[in-house]
């Protein structure tokens, strides 16, 4: 079986030691490839070239946006390329995903430990028995361009934020969850709370306008502070369509409540009349009045008008 391993130097956690352990571990279990992604984009044209040549698997250590990329080389067709027949996840190599960043969402959503060690060791049992789990992605659309998502996006609010923390992360500064919470408290002051932009529209949904702040998930949790996990839509799975949630309020009235019952263990959804909510849906779009922040992944996008968003089931299997 050939692998082909993704090792980003430069993520939140990785270090050589780290490194030298996982290929050691990896390379005594298959025939193993060992590449370094050096500048942005490099993960998903080396994920396209193991796919192109026949890998098995491909395997990535980093964080949550080299995973990103790596799906997106794993999935983007090369030269007009159509799709595998039946179950499209049978045409790709199988994805490994060992965490070395900062949140590590996607990794920790599928079960596996934060510590790269502890989940070098979960991947080998899964691969000596030959266990996978398929998972479905989300796929967003915007002015001729398509990018897949493994966990959420987000329009508005926290994509403000998203973008704040990686203008810190471009002066040395590390994206830890402290920084994350740090800046979004202090982008909050700054933060427009009086003229909402967007609109939600889609299939079979009332168009729902006047939103702030838009939060669509593949899967529970959002992400982590810290241990904790955060589920603004806790229904939200790999199994099934997207999920959204949006609020038409950002003060502290309405804020309060939603943030103390998305820190909760709690199944239930979010409650207040404030809110816009949607689950398990296969497509919808969200326009806006005037250029907002858009993220992806917990990657900074620019600034949109309209993005679409698209669940696509079956998208890739991975080994957990």
């Amino acid at each position: 079986m050939r692998a082909m391993l993704l090792v980003n130097p430069k993520a939140t956690t990785t270090n050589a030691r780290t490194r030298d352990v996982l290929i050691r571990a990896l390379g005594a279990a298959v025939d193993l490839a060992v590449e370094e992604t050096l500048y942005r984009g490099h993960a998903a044209s080396l994920a396209a070239t193991a796919r192109a040549k026949g890998y098995d698997l491909v395997a990535v250590l980093g964080g949550d946006g080299t995973v990103n990329e790596t799906v997106n080389g794993l999935l983007n067709p090369v030269n007009g390329e159509a799709p595998p027949p039946g179950d499209p996840s049978t045409g790709r190599p199988g994805l490994i995903v060992i965490p070395g960043g900062s949140a590590n969402v996607f990794a920790r959503a599928l079960g596996l430990p934060n510590d790269p060690v502890e989940a070098t060791g979960q991947v080998l049992e899964a691969l000596s028995r030959g266990r996978r789990r398929t998972v479905g992605l989300g796929q967003a659309l915007w002015e001729g361009q398509s990018r897949y998502f493994t966990f959420c996006s987000g329009m508005g609010y926290d994509a403000e934020v998203v973008r704040a923390v990686e203008g810190l992360r471009g002066t040395g500064r590390k994206a830890t969850p402290a920084r994350y919470v740090n800046t979004a408290l202090r982008h909050y002051l700054a933060t427009d709370k009086r003229h909402p932009a967007m609109t939600v529209t889609g299939p079979g949904i009332p168009a729902a306008g006047g939103v702030f702040m838009a939060i669509i998930s593949n899967t529970s949790p959002w992400t982590y502070v810290g241990s904790h996990p955060v589920r603004p839509t806790p229904w939200a799975s790999f199994e099934t369509g997207l999920d959204l949630l949006g609020l038409r309020k950002m003060g502290p009235l309405t804020l309060a409540p939603v943030i103390r019952h998305i820190l909760t263990e709690s199944e239930a959804l979010p409650s207040g009349r404030n809110l816009v909510q949607l689950h398990d849906e296969a497509e919808f779009t969200i326009t806006a009045d005037r250029p907002v922040a858009f993220q992806l992944d917990g990657d900074y996008l620019g600034e949109r008008e309209t993005v679409t968003f698209r669940s696509t089931p079956n998208a890739l299997q991975v080994l957990v």
